[in-house]
């Protein structure tokens, strides 16, 4: 959700002819180079892996790149760069063993000193990472990101060219996990010093994943190859991937049944009903840790009374929101972190039972001493994507504002890339956004309202919070830290900094040639895994 990249580049073919790359299809080359054909929404932000911020961008870094670790099927970490790992009794220092031999893409040796050069450029301030702060469990990263200290205090450090060793300022047991996320991709350090911030571009970028980025035509598709020199590319069935750009969610079904995409980003609300009668087989829904919610721009006056907050989350009937207006399982979101999330108990607000009736009540009692009602409504703009979903989820929002309140929530839909770039701006009132757990832990969710937190998009500031989080983070006795953990998401629910919404669950079709298909909480599917016959 950050730097984009503005130049075209050719394509070498239409997009209809994607198809004739396939194979499993009536009229297919059985001999042609496998290419697996992703839907991926809108274009990404960046595919430059310390950078890119977007769902879509770790969608695609995910196969370019190759982290310590990586996720299995159940998005559990695995062996990835390195083949094995170690942590202190105290849970304050891992040393990652790198597998002997590993090569980047153009054939370089990739070295223990690639990884600690690519988490200190996460962090350094002059690479504006939004990421940064999620690394900030490494000794000095805060320090650094807020440009205290150098980059190479970082607690990262390679003592031989097998070994990245990472020291702690408080135990993470996620760490793992976390290592596995795009962001703590190894750099290339000569591709950056020769080319400085275009070494990302295709047919210039280096990587270490199980595919190279090739061409990147904006708005249409992203097409990466195998790559030879990846450690494990004698198990990598396809011959590339291309991901394929849709903005509108319909036009990508169509696609689909155009046999133009194997594997779809999402499914349609509005053919959920004729694609469960029609495409069964093919219909992949599971949970998803991620969850939808409207934020508060926080830079706004209006927006700093809690009480207001509280009254216009109050009076939202999720229940029907998820039931009459989504349509496709999503779970009302009373809470921020998502259920499933590991060793976790969710929060809830405390209203959550309650009818709704005697929410309106007091939420027009809250709103009157903020100092609005009939004779001075409470007006504000709600800034959201293009997206049949989006639109359809801010009529029906602002609806039960009207009737509830008397509130006048205007809408405006906005390109996506338009849209991060006015939040950036601080040039909204409300917005529309969604965060997914970058790793199966609730800090993932709990780090997003830290006052110093790189992504915390509404501003929210709380020292109780941050102190609250700061020593949930520091327990090493695990069920004292999950209870620690639910005390802080119980401070932040009391202060309404954004309205959660509902839960996303995975939503997929799979053509039946796809081999090795699998789902799990997080969403993440690796390309190398996959197969086509």
């Amino acid at each position: 959700m950050n730097h984009k990249f503005t130049r075209r580049h050719a394509i070498a073919a239409p997009l209809a002819a994607l198809a004739l790359s396939a194979c499993g299809r009536r009229g297919a080359d059985p001999h042609a180079p496998k290419i697996l054909l992703r839907g991926n929404g809108p274009d990404p932000d960046s595919l430059d892996p310390h950078r890119g911020r977007s769902f879509e961008s770790m969608q695609v870094l995910r196969d370019l790149f190759e982290g310590l670790t990586r996720l299995d099927r159940h998005a559990a970490p695995i062996p990835g760069a390195a083949a094995s790992w170690t942590s202190s009794a105290d849970g304050l220092q891992y040393a990652f063993k790198l597998r002997p031999g590993l090569r980047w893409s153009n054939g370089d040796p990739l070295v223990a000193e690639d990884f600690v050069a690519g988490l200190r450029r996460l962090v350094d301030p002059a690479t504006a990472s939004q990421y940064a702060q999620v690394v900030n469990v490494i000794v000095n990263a805060s320090d650094i990101v807020a440009g205290k200290k150098p980059v190479d205090t970082l607690g990262a450090a390679a003592p031989d060219e097998l070994t990245v060793e990472i020291r702690l300022e408080t135990p993470a047991p996620y760490l793992a996990g976390l290592m596995a996320h795009p962001s703590c991709s190894p750099l290339h350090r000569r591709s950056l010093a020769a080319l400085g911030d275009q070494f990302a571009r295709p047919g210039q970028q280096v990587s270490n994943g199980a595919f190279v980025l090739e061409e990147w035509l904006q708005g249409s598709f992203i097409r990466a190859k195998r790559n030879p020199n990846y450690w494990n590319a004698g198990a990598t069935q396809l011959a590339g991937v291309k991901f394929l750009q849709f903005a509108d969610e319909n036009a990508e079904l169509r696609a689909y049944r155009a046999g133009e995409v194997h594997i779809s980003a999402v499914v349609p609300r509005g053919q959920f009903d004729w694609i469960k009668a029609n495409l069964a087989s093919e219909l992949h829904v599971s949970p998803q840790m991620s969850t939808y919610y409207y934020g508060f721009n926080f830079d706004r006056p209006k927006f700093f009374n809690p009480g207001l907050r509280r009254a216009l989350s109050m009076v939202i009937d999720r229940e029907r929101l998820a039931n009459s207006v989504l349509r496709v399982g999503e779970l009302p979101a009373y809470g921020w972190v998502p259920p499933g999330v590991h060793d976790y108990t969710a929060q809830t607000f405390d209203y959550a039972g309650k009818p709704m009736e005697s929410r309106i009540a007091e939420a027009r009692q809250l709103l009157s001493s903020a100092g609005y009602g009939p004779g001075k409504p409470l007006d504000f703009e709600l800034r959201y994507n293009n997206g049949e979903v989006h639109t359809k989820c801010a009529v029906a929002v602002a609806s039960m504002w009207k009737e509830a309140l008397g509130v006048e929530a205007r809408l405006a839909g906005v390109e996506f890339k338009s849209l991060m770039q006015d939040i950036d701006r601080r040039d909204v009132d409300l917005f529309r956004l969604s965060w997914q757990g970058d790793y199966n832990d609730p800090y993932t969710f709990l780090q997003y309202f830290k006052s110093d937190f790189g992504i915390n998009l509404p501003h929210y500031r709380s020292n109780p919070y941050d102190g609250s989080l700061q020593n949930a983070a520091a327990q090493v006795e695990p069920a004292r830290r999950r209870e620690l953990m639910e005390l802080t998401e119980r401070l932040m629910l009391e202060d309404h900094p954004l309205i959660p919404l509902y839960f996303y669950v995975n939503k997929h079709l799979v053509k039946p040639e796809v081999r090795g298909w699998y789902d799990n909480v997080m969403n993440v599917y690796y390309s190398q895994d996959l197969a086509l016959g």
